[in-house]
Protein backbone atom coordinates (compact mmCIF):
# COMPACT_ATOMS: atom_id res chain seq x y z
CA UNK A 1 0.00 0.00 0.00
CA UNK A 2 1.32 3.53 -1.14
CA UNK A 3 2.78 5.27 1.49
CA UNK A 4 2.42 2.31 4.44
CA UNK A 5 5.24 1.04 6.51
CA UNK A 6 8.92 0.64 4.69
CA UNK A 7 7.84 3.36 1.60
CA UNK A 8 10.88 4.46 0.16
CA UNK A 9 9.22 7.33 -0.42
CA UNK A 10 9.94 8.69 3.11
CA UNK A 11 12.70 11.29 3.19
CA UNK A 12 13.26 10.94 7.13
CA UNK A 13 13.79 7.72 7.89
CA UNK A 14 17.40 7.73 8.32
CA UNK A 15 18.57 7.41 11.85
CA UNK A 16 20.90 10.62 12.87
CA UNK A 17 24.09 8.51 13.59
CA UNK A 18 25.45 11.75 15.49
CA UNK A 19 22.74 11.18 17.84
CA UNK A 20 23.23 7.65 18.32
CA UNK A 21 26.57 8.05 18.87
CA UNK A 22 26.29 10.48 21.77
CA UNK A 23 23.65 8.48 23.53
CA UNK A 24 26.10 5.70 23.58
CA UNK A 25 28.08 7.65 26.06
CA UNK A 26 24.61 8.03 28.36
CA UNK A 27 25.31 6.75 32.41
CA UNK A 28 21.47 6.33 31.76
CA UNK A 29 21.66 3.83 29.28
CA UNK A 30 23.38 1.81 31.75
CA UNK A 31 21.38 2.16 34.80
CA UNK A 32 18.03 1.25 32.17
CA UNK A 33 19.80 -1.91 31.41
CA UNK A 34 20.23 -2.82 35.56
CA UNK A 35 16.89 -1.66 36.30
CA UNK A 36 15.21 -4.36 33.93
CA UNK A 37 17.49 -7.01 36.25
CA UNK A 38 15.58 -5.82 39.33
CA UNK A 39 13.17 -7.35 41.15
CA UNK A 40 11.06 -3.75 42.74
CA UNK A 41 8.51 -5.78 44.20
CA UNK A 42 10.85 -8.58 45.90
CA UNK A 43 10.87 -8.82 49.75
CA UNK A 44 13.77 -6.07 50.00
CA UNK A 45 14.18 -2.41 49.22
CA UNK A 46 15.91 -1.42 46.60
CA UNK A 47 18.92 0.30 47.70
CA UNK A 48 20.36 2.73 44.49
CA UNK A 49 23.83 3.33 45.35
CA UNK A 50 24.55 4.60 41.69
CA UNK A 51 24.16 7.67 41.19
CA UNK A 52 25.02 10.92 43.05
CA UNK A 53 21.36 12.44 44.03
CA UNK A 54 21.33 13.17 47.93
CA UNK A 55 18.17 14.59 48.16
CA UNK A 56 16.31 11.15 48.18
CA UNK A 57 18.06 10.64 51.56
CA UNK A 58 16.46 12.82 54.61
CA UNK A 59 19.35 12.67 56.14
CA UNK A 60 20.63 15.42 52.48
CA UNK A 61 17.06 17.35 52.72
CA UNK A 62 18.15 21.20 51.55
CA UNK A 63 18.36 23.94 53.85
CA UNK A 64 14.98 25.59 55.44
CA UNK A 65 16.41 29.14 54.15
CA UNK A 66 16.60 28.03 50.50
CA UNK A 67 13.29 26.44 50.37
CA UNK A 68 11.63 29.15 52.12
CA UNK A 69 12.89 31.90 49.48
CA UNK A 70 11.48 29.86 46.38
CA UNK A 71 8.61 29.62 48.40
CA UNK A 72 8.23 33.25 48.81
CA UNK A 73 9.09 33.67 44.83
CA UNK A 74 6.58 31.62 44.43
CA UNK A 75 3.92 33.40 46.78
CA UNK A 76 5.02 37.07 45.44
CA UNK A 77 3.77 36.38 42.27
CA UNK A 78 6.18 37.90 40.75
CA UNK A 79 8.28 35.37 39.08
CA UNK A 80 5.34 33.53 36.93
CA UNK A 81 6.31 34.78 33.79
CA UNK A 82 8.85 34.96 31.64
CA UNK A 83 12.44 35.96 33.12
CA UNK A 84 13.56 39.33 32.69
CA UNK A 85 16.31 41.54 32.70
CA UNK A 86 16.02 42.64 36.30
CA UNK A 87 15.39 39.21 37.62
CA UNK A 88 18.17 37.42 35.29
CA UNK A 89 20.58 40.46 36.21
CA UNK A 90 19.89 39.90 40.09
CA UNK A 91 20.46 36.42 39.89
CA UNK A 92 23.95 36.60 37.89
CA UNK A 93 24.97 39.13 40.54
CA UNK A 94 24.16 37.10 43.17
CA UNK A 95 26.19 34.32 41.68
CA UNK A 96 29.00 36.45 41.08
CA UNK A 97 29.58 37.52 44.32
CA UNK A 98 28.99 33.86 45.62
CA UNK A 99 31.79 32.61 43.36
CA UNK A 100 33.75 35.96 43.78
CA UNK A 101 34.30 35.23 47.56
CA UNK A 102 37.15 32.56 46.30
CA UNK A 103 38.93 34.54 44.01
CA UNK A 104 41.47 37.31 44.19
CA UNK A 105 39.62 39.79 41.60
CA UNK A 106 35.73 40.26 41.25
CA UNK A 107 33.71 38.93 39.05
CA UNK A 108 30.36 40.92 37.23
CA UNK A 109 27.21 40.10 36.84
CA UNK A 110 28.57 40.18 32.65
CA UNK A 111 30.87 37.14 33.59
CA UNK A 112 27.79 34.63 34.18
CA UNK A 113 25.61 32.97 31.89
CA UNK A 114 22.69 31.23 33.42
CA UNK A 115 21.86 27.54 32.69
CA UNK A 116 19.13 25.00 33.97
CA UNK A 117 21.56 22.84 35.57
CA UNK A 118 24.99 22.12 35.19
CA UNK A 119 24.21 19.81 32.00
CA UNK A 120 22.88 22.29 30.19
CA UNK A 121 26.00 24.64 31.11
CA UNK A 122 28.05 21.49 29.53
CA UNK A 123 25.72 21.46 26.25
CA UNK A 124 25.67 25.03 25.63
CA UNK A 125 29.87 24.99 25.89
CA UNK A 126 30.43 22.28 24.06
CA UNK A 127 28.15 23.31 21.34
CA UNK A 128 30.11 26.72 21.24
CA UNK A 129 33.51 25.41 20.86
CA UNK A 130 32.41 22.23 18.50
CA UNK A 131 32.99 21.64 15.04
CA UNK A 132 34.65 18.85 12.86
CA UNK A 133 38.06 19.21 12.99
CA UNK A 134 38.97 20.08 16.66
CA UNK A 135 39.55 17.93 19.79
CA UNK A 136 38.92 18.28 23.03
CA UNK A 137 40.79 16.45 26.17
CA UNK A 138 38.79 14.83 28.39
CA UNK A 139 39.43 13.24 31.70
CA UNK A 140 39.54 8.93 31.93
CA UNK A 141 37.25 8.06 33.67
CA UNK A 142 35.39 11.07 33.58
CA UNK A 143 31.75 12.48 33.98
CA UNK A 144 30.03 10.95 30.37
CA UNK A 145 27.89 13.87 29.39
CA UNK A 146 30.97 15.87 28.76
CA UNK A 147 31.76 13.54 26.17
CA UNK A 148 28.39 12.95 25.18
CA UNK A 149 27.94 16.35 23.94
CA UNK A 150 31.38 16.68 22.19
CA UNK A 151 31.05 13.76 20.52
CA UNK A 152 27.34 15.38 19.34
CA UNK A 153 29.10 18.41 18.15
CA UNK A 154 31.29 16.07 15.99
CA UNK A 155 34.38 17.08 18.26
CA UNK A 156 37.20 14.65 18.61
CA UNK A 157 37.75 13.29 21.94
CA UNK A 158 41.25 12.55 23.28
CA UNK A 159 41.57 11.33 26.62
CA UNK A 160 44.13 11.97 29.17
CA UNK A 161 44.73 9.42 32.46
CA UNK A 162 44.10 10.15 35.77
CA UNK A 163 46.35 7.93 38.19
CA UNK A 164 44.68 6.03 41.07
CA UNK A 165 48.08 5.87 42.47
CA UNK A 166 48.81 9.06 42.59
CA UNK A 167 45.34 10.25 44.33
CA UNK A 168 43.72 10.34 41.05
CA UNK A 169 45.85 13.83 39.79
CA UNK A 170 45.85 14.72 35.74
CA UNK A 171 48.56 13.24 34.08
CA UNK A 172 50.00 16.19 32.73
CA UNK A 173 53.04 14.62 30.36
CA UNK A 174 49.92 12.37 28.76
CA UNK A 175 47.81 15.95 28.61
CA UNK A 176 51.11 17.41 26.63
CA UNK A 177 51.23 14.13 24.43
CA UNK A 178 47.88 14.46 22.98
CA UNK A 179 47.52 17.67 22.46
CA UNK A 180 48.42 19.33 18.82
CA UNK A 181 47.28 22.46 16.92
CA UNK A 182 43.32 21.17 16.56
CA UNK A 183 43.34 21.10 20.45
CA UNK A 184 40.56 23.82 22.03
CA UNK A 185 40.14 22.53 25.56
CA UNK A 186 40.54 20.62 28.27
CA UNK A 187 38.09 19.32 31.04
CA UNK A 188 39.27 19.38 34.61
CA UNK A 189 36.48 17.98 37.27
CA UNK A 190 37.10 19.65 40.68
CA UNK A 191 36.42 17.91 43.34
CA UNK A 192 36.00 14.74 41.31
CA UNK A 193 33.24 12.53 39.95
CA UNK A 194 33.40 9.91 39.86
CA UNK A 195 37.12 9.42 41.89
CA UNK A 196 35.84 11.43 45.11
CA UNK A 197 39.56 13.27 44.60
CA UNK A 198 39.97 17.23 45.44
CA UNK A 199 43.29 18.67 43.65
CA UNK A 200 45.89 21.12 45.01
CA UNK A 201 46.67 24.30 44.55
CA UNK A 202 49.74 23.05 43.28
CA UNK A 203 48.43 20.42 40.88
CA UNK A 204 45.45 23.14 39.62
CA UNK A 205 48.68 25.59 39.20
CA UNK A 206 50.10 22.90 36.79
CA UNK A 207 47.24 22.36 35.00
CA UNK A 208 47.09 25.96 34.33
CA UNK A 209 50.44 26.25 33.08
CA UNK A 210 50.16 23.16 31.03
CA UNK A 211 46.93 24.75 29.44
CA UNK A 212 48.78 28.29 28.71
CA UNK A 213 51.60 26.74 26.89
CA UNK A 214 49.59 24.61 25.26
CA UNK A 215 47.23 27.56 23.98
CA UNK A 216 43.89 26.08 24.90
CA UNK A 217 41.20 26.52 27.15
CA UNK A 218 40.27 25.74 30.71
CA UNK A 219 36.80 24.24 31.22
CA UNK A 220 36.12 23.95 35.07
CA UNK A 221 33.56 22.10 35.98
CA UNK A 222 33.20 22.50 39.70
CA UNK A 223 29.55 21.31 40.28
CA UNK A 224 31.02 19.31 43.60
CA UNK A 225 32.74 22.90 44.85
CA UNK A 226 33.27 23.32 48.67
CA UNK A 227 32.11 19.25 48.90
CA UNK A 228 35.21 18.26 50.63
CA UNK A 229 36.04 16.82 54.00
CA UNK A 230 39.43 15.39 53.69
CA UNK A 231 43.02 17.13 54.19
CA UNK A 232 42.92 19.19 50.95
CA UNK A 233 40.61 22.08 50.91
CA UNK A 234 38.68 23.67 47.14
CA UNK A 235 40.75 25.53 45.34
CA UNK A 236 38.52 26.85 42.27
CA UNK A 237 40.01 26.70 39.27
CA UNK A 238 39.19 30.85 38.46
CA UNK A 239 41.89 31.47 40.90
CA UNK A 240 44.06 31.00 37.81
CA UNK A 241 42.61 32.83 35.46
CA UNK A 242 45.28 35.67 35.16
CA UNK A 243 47.12 32.03 33.64
CA UNK A 244 44.88 30.79 31.33
CA UNK A 245 41.40 31.61 30.48
CA UNK A 246 38.55 29.70 32.30
CA UNK A 247 35.04 28.87 31.77
CA UNK A 248 33.42 27.35 35.20
CA UNK A 249 30.30 25.30 35.12
CA UNK A 250 28.73 25.16 38.40
CA UNK A 251 25.01 24.64 39.70
CA UNK A 252 23.44 24.67 42.98
CA UNK A 253 22.23 20.92 42.68
CA UNK A 254 24.80 19.34 45.09
CA UNK A 255 25.95 21.26 47.96
CA UNK A 256 22.54 22.85 48.38
CA UNK A 257 20.95 18.98 47.76
CA UNK A 258 18.57 19.78 45.49
CA UNK A 259 19.73 18.68 41.37
CA UNK A 260 15.76 19.08 40.57
CA UNK A 261 15.43 22.49 40.61
CA UNK A 262 17.84 22.81 37.67
CA UNK A 263 19.90 26.19 38.29
CA UNK A 264 23.54 26.57 37.45
CA UNK A 265 26.04 28.58 35.54
CA UNK A 266 28.71 29.06 33.23
CA UNK A 267 31.25 31.69 34.51
CA UNK A 268 33.90 33.30 32.65
CA UNK A 269 37.32 33.47 34.78
CA UNK A 270 39.46 35.82 32.35
CA UNK A 271 40.72 38.80 33.88
CA UNK A 272 43.10 39.17 30.88
CA UNK A 273 39.48 39.54 28.87
CA UNK A 274 41.63 37.01 26.56
CA UNK A 275 38.19 35.08 25.76
CA UNK A 276 36.25 38.79 24.44
CA UNK A 277 39.60 38.97 22.14
CA UNK A 278 38.52 35.57 20.71
CA UNK A 279 35.30 35.80 20.44
CA UNK A 280 34.37 32.88 22.63
CA UNK A 281 32.66 35.42 25.00
CA UNK A 282 30.72 36.70 22.22
CA UNK A 283 29.98 33.27 21.13
CA UNK A 284 28.20 32.05 24.36
CA UNK A 285 25.83 34.79 24.54
CA UNK A 286 24.95 34.24 21.30
CA UNK A 287 24.30 30.99 22.50
CA UNK A 288 22.47 31.39 25.10
CA UNK A 289 20.01 33.55 22.99
CA UNK A 290 18.66 30.31 21.56
CA UNK A 291 18.63 28.33 24.62
CA UNK A 292 15.95 28.10 27.48
CA UNK A 293 16.73 30.32 31.26
CA UNK A 294 16.03 28.63 34.44
CA UNK A 295 12.58 28.88 36.02
CA UNK A 296 12.23 31.92 37.02
CA UNK A 297 10.77 31.87 40.33
CA UNK A 298 14.55 29.77 41.24
CA UNK A 299 16.22 32.70 39.73
CA UNK A 300 13.80 35.01 41.61
CA UNK A 301 14.90 32.79 44.81
CA UNK A 302 18.53 32.39 44.15
CA UNK A 303 19.96 35.86 45.81
CA UNK A 304 18.19 34.73 48.85
CA UNK A 305 19.38 31.24 48.79
CA UNK A 306 23.68 32.27 48.43
CA UNK A 307 22.89 35.33 50.50
CA UNK A 308 20.98 34.03 53.72
CA UNK A 309 21.49 29.80 53.76
CA UNK A 310 23.17 29.48 57.03
CA UNK A 311 26.69 28.16 57.40
CA UNK A 312 25.44 25.25 59.93
CA UNK A 313 23.25 23.60 57.03
CA UNK A 314 26.48 23.58 55.16
CA UNK A 315 29.02 22.17 57.85
CA UNK A 316 25.72 19.28 58.72
CA UNK A 317 26.10 18.15 55.13
CA UNK A 318 30.16 18.11 55.02
CA UNK A 319 30.20 16.51 58.85
CA UNK A 320 27.63 13.89 56.89
CA UNK A 321 29.74 12.66 54.00
CA UNK A 322 33.04 12.41 55.63
CA UNK A 323 31.19 9.87 57.58
CA UNK A 324 29.54 8.40 54.81
CA UNK A 325 32.70 8.35 52.97
CA UNK A 326 34.38 7.03 56.22
CA UNK A 327 31.67 4.04 56.02
CA UNK A 328 32.28 3.44 52.39
CA UNK A 329 35.59 3.29 52.67
CA UNK A 330 36.03 1.38 55.45
CA UNK A 331 33.81 -1.35 54.40
CA UNK A 332 34.90 -1.77 50.98
CA UNK A 333 38.18 -2.80 52.10
CA UNK A 334 36.62 -5.58 54.07
CA UNK A 335 35.56 -7.20 50.45
CA UNK A 336 38.37 -9.20 49.29
CA UNK A 337 37.59 -8.50 45.48
CA UNK A 338 37.55 -4.78 45.46
CA UNK A 339 40.23 -2.42 46.43
CA UNK A 340 39.67 1.51 46.73
CA UNK A 341 42.90 3.29 45.80
CA UNK A 342 43.00 6.60 47.36
CA UNK A 343 40.49 7.15 49.95
CA UNK A 344 37.50 10.08 48.90
CA UNK A 345 37.71 13.69 49.92
CA UNK A 346 35.47 15.32 48.38
CA UNK A 347 32.06 15.04 45.97
CA UNK A 348 29.72 11.93 46.43
CA UNK A 349 31.76 9.00 45.01
CA UNK A 350 34.55 6.82 44.87
CA UNK A 351 35.77 4.41 42.59
CA UNK A 352 37.06 0.89 43.03
CA UNK A 353 38.72 -1.63 41.22
CA UNK A 354 37.38 -5.14 40.50
CA UNK A 355 39.45 -8.30 40.52
CA UNK A 356 37.23 -10.78 38.30
CA UNK A 357 39.68 -13.60 39.12
CA UNK A 358 38.61 -13.75 42.50
CA UNK A 359 34.95 -14.60 41.58
CA UNK A 360 33.33 -17.30 39.52
CA UNK A 361 30.58 -16.74 37.20
CA UNK A 362 31.44 -12.82 37.14
CA UNK A 363 32.64 -11.94 33.30
CA UNK A 364 33.64 -8.44 33.96
CA UNK A 365 31.95 -5.12 35.99
CA UNK A 366 28.51 -4.79 33.85
CA UNK A 367 28.12 -8.51 34.37
CA UNK A 368 28.65 -7.99 38.03
CA UNK A 369 26.40 -4.89 38.36
CA UNK A 370 23.55 -6.52 36.67
CA UNK A 371 23.88 -9.89 38.80
CA UNK A 372 24.07 -7.70 42.21
CA UNK A 373 20.74 -6.25 40.94
CA UNK A 374 18.83 -8.92 40.09
CA UNK A 375 20.59 -10.54 43.47
CA UNK A 376 20.86 -8.21 46.63
CA UNK A 377 18.63 -5.45 44.97
CA UNK A 378 22.06 -2.90 44.78
CA UNK A 379 22.93 -0.44 42.26
CA UNK A 380 26.22 0.34 41.49
CA UNK A 381 26.88 1.92 38.10
CA UNK A 382 29.96 -0.25 36.48
CA UNK A 383 32.93 1.37 35.16
CA UNK A 384 32.44 0.96 31.61
CA UNK A 385 29.96 3.50 31.65
CA UNK A 386 33.13 5.97 32.77
CA UNK A 387 36.07 4.51 30.60
CA UNK A 388 37.32 1.70 33.13
CA UNK A 389 36.11 -1.30 32.41
CA UNK A 390 36.34 -3.83 35.70
CA UNK A 391 35.80 -0.61 38.15
CA UNK A 392 32.58 0.79 39.88
CA UNK A 393 31.38 3.68 41.15
CA UNK A 394 30.11 4.13 44.24
CA UNK A 395 28.16 6.87 45.56
CA UNK A 396 27.99 7.26 49.32
CA UNK A 397 25.77 10.37 49.85
CA UNK A 398 22.93 8.17 51.57
CA UNK A 399 21.65 7.54 54.63
CA UNK A 400 24.34 6.13 56.95
CA UNK A 401 22.08 3.24 57.80
CA UNK A 402 21.04 2.58 54.18
CA UNK A 403 24.36 2.75 53.06
CA UNK A 404 26.31 0.19 55.42
CA UNK A 405 22.71 -1.91 54.25
CA UNK A 406 23.84 -2.02 50.99
CA UNK A 407 27.53 -2.12 51.06
CA UNK A 408 26.63 -5.86 53.71
CA UNK A 409 24.85 -7.03 50.63
CA UNK A 410 27.29 -5.99 48.28
CA UNK A 411 29.62 -7.92 51.00
CA UNK A 412 27.40 -11.04 50.98
CA UNK A 413 27.24 -11.22 47.18
CA UNK A 414 30.71 -11.20 46.86
CA UNK A 415 31.70 -13.81 49.42
CA UNK A 416 28.83 -15.81 47.71
CA UNK A 417 30.34 -15.48 44.23
CA UNK A 418 34.08 -16.03 45.22
CA UNK A 419 36.02 -18.50 43.64
CA UNK A 420 36.82 -21.63 44.86
CA UNK A 421 40.69 -21.33 43.90
CA UNK A 422 40.78 -17.99 46.72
Amino acid sequence: MEGGRGSSRWRFASPNTTVAAAGERSVLRYLLDLHSFLDERGPRPVIPLSVGDPSSSPSFRTAPEAVEAVAAALRSGEFDGYSSRDTGLAARRAVAEYLSCDLSYKLSPEDVLLTSGCTQAIEIVMSVLGQPGVNILLPKPGYPKHEAHAVFHKMEVRHYDLVPERGWEVDLEAVEALADENTVAIVITNPNNPCGSVYTYEHLSKIAGTANKLGILVIADEVYGHLVYGNTPFVPMGVLGETVPILTLGAISKRWAVPGWRFGWITICDPKCILKETKVFHSLRSFKMLTTEPATFVQGAIPHIMKNTNDEFFTKIINLLKETAEICYNEVKEIKCITCPSKPEGSFFMMVKLDISQLSDISDDIDFCRKLAKEESVMLLPGTALGMENWLRITFASDPPKLKQGLGRMKSFCQRHQSQFN
